[in-house]
């Protein structure tokens, strides 16, 4: 009787181990990922509204940089516009490629030197970054700095810094993460540093010279460095679960470019058409990667080259929560869209 009795108590805390964990399953994720796959790309796009999104612009860039569209949803809901696939997105953190190029093409042309500390190029904040005086160049560039990140400060998004000097104040006289060249963390304040570095060396704006030196040669003519330099209605709509108001309008430091713009840069970072020679590239390759992903309130954004098949693929959604399972959703409509291409 005692044996049964065990047995059965056994039996009912597995079924109740079982249900709890049931309850924490990501069911949207796993209903989405168990569906067969549609015949088509614009089939699997025309899904984005069971994903939680408002709007999707998928770009593919095949072999000879030609391009071709998929949309569905909105381009702006309150109006009922559709997705454009024209429509300016922000990119946010694919940002980094950009700054990442101008980079090394002024380390190329001895402008900068990756080996050359923060406190050297911004001596004014020697006192005010931990390590200062030992973070190099390419530490900062390959996120191996140890500076924290301004946007991991809590309630960030509830409230983000609209000037630099905002943002990098929230971040000064606080510990180090870590010391230079230890580990590996991800922080903006890095690529805000950078810029601020490019600012000074170049005496005018980076973003000129990166429409100079990487924008003009590939002609790409539909990529900006700020809200402020577009006008409003070329920019896809943004929206954040749970929060009425449209996001576009918000500066939040990010690029803006067209699904097929960023798609030629990918192309052009990965078949080395970017660069001016092959010292460029290999100087490139050395401190940062050919692909990268961005996500801030209202916008996702995944860019990459699928070499395998010689193809780019771009994805803008502009529905975002950071709680939940949003940006699991957008990856898994980019796998899906990736599979049919194959």
């Amino acid at each position: 009787m005692a044996k049964n009795k065990k047995l059965q108590i056994f039996r009912i805390l597995l079924l109740l181990g079982t249900a709890i964990s049931l309850y924490f399953v990501p069911w949207p994720i796993v209903i989405a990922w168990i569906k067969p796959l549609p015949d088509t790309v614009q089939q699997q796009v025309d899904l984005a509204a069971d994903y939680g999104f408002d709007g999707i612009v998928v770009c593919v860039n095949r072999t000879g940089n030609q391009s071709e569209f998929y949309t569905s949803g909105y381009k702006n809901k309150e109006n009922k516009i559709p997705a454009d696939p024209n429509a300016l997105f922000k990119i946010a953190s694919v940002s980094k490629l950009y700054n990442a190029v101008a980079v090394a093409k002024l380390v190329r042309d001895g402008k900068l030197d990756l080996d050359q500390t923060l406190a050297h190029y911004l001596p004014e904040l020697k006192d005010k970054i931990a390590y200062a005086d030992q973070i190099t160049l390419s530490q900062m560039v390959m996120h191996r700095s140890g500076i924290p990140n301004f946007t991991d400060t809590y309630m960030y998004w509830a409230n983000p810094k609209e000037t630099p000097e905002e943002q990098l104040a929230l971040v000064l006289d606080q510990p180090a993460n870590f010391k230079p060249g230890e580990d590996y963390e991800y922080s903006n304040t890095n690529y805000l540093l950078l810029g601020r570095i490019m600012n000074r060396v170049l005496g005018y704006e980076k973003f000129q010279y990166i429409k100079e030196e990487i924008l003009n040669p590939l002609e790409l003519k539909h990529t900006f460095g700020s809200i402020k330099d577009v006008n409003s209605e070329d920019v896809m709509s943004g929206y954040y679960v749970g929060y009425d108001a449209d996001l576009k309008t918000d500066n939040v430091g990010s690029i803006l470019a067209t699904a097929e713009d960023l798609s030629k840069f990918i192309r052009a970072l990965n078949d080395g058409s970017v660069f001016r020679d092959q010292k460029e590239q290999e100087l490139y390759a050395s401190i940062y990667k050919f692909e990268h992903t961005g996500l801030i309130p209202g916008y996702q954004t995944i860019a990459r080259y699928h070499r395998d098949i010689d193809v780019v693929v771009i994805q803008f959604t502009n529905t975002v929560n950071f709680e939940g399972y949003n940006w699991n959703m957008s990856e898994l409509m980019y796998s899906r869209i990736v599979k049919l291409l194959k």
